[in-house]
């Protein structure tokens, strides 16, 4: 008992280190034309659930967050960050590009540059 104990307490000590600071992120975007509807598909259902806004919207819930979305016509994105010290932005470029970036935890760092007709999905998570 004591050594799994003693066992425990050393990973533990040896873990923590590896978790302190930066951001884990995973990113998917449409291969092709199926997967983009049913992303967008998806996304326009959050979007409903949130509160739709036509070409997009960003709700930050925490402190010291900052985020922005450059979003020529033709376009939509989505940034919603949930925590405290988070940066992102999106830069949505050509004609019907839909994109979604999700931040949670504290301190994620994400920037989306998306190209024409790009659906993507962005979620990070913040270890800070």
């Amino acid at each position: 008992m004591k050594l799994a104990a003693i066992t425990l307490a050393i990973s533990t000590a040896l873990a923590a280190p590896a978790l302190a600071g930066g951001t884990i992120t995973f990113g998917y975007s449409a291969k092709n034309q199926d997967e983009a509807n049913l992303m967008k598909l998806g996304m326009i259902g959050y979007e409903l659930a949130k509160d739709h806004h036509k070409n997009g919207r960003i709700t930050s819930n925490g402190a010291n967050a900052a985020a922005a979305i450059l979003n020529p016509n033709g376009n939509a994105g989505i940034v919603d960050q949930y925590g405290n010290g988070h940066n992102g932005s999106m830069v949505l470029n050509g004609n019907g590009t839909k994109c979604m970036l999700v931040q949670g935890g504290n301190g994620a760092n994400n920037h989306v540059n998306a190209g024409p007709g790009e659906t993507c999905v962005v979620v990070g998570i913040g270890l800070d």
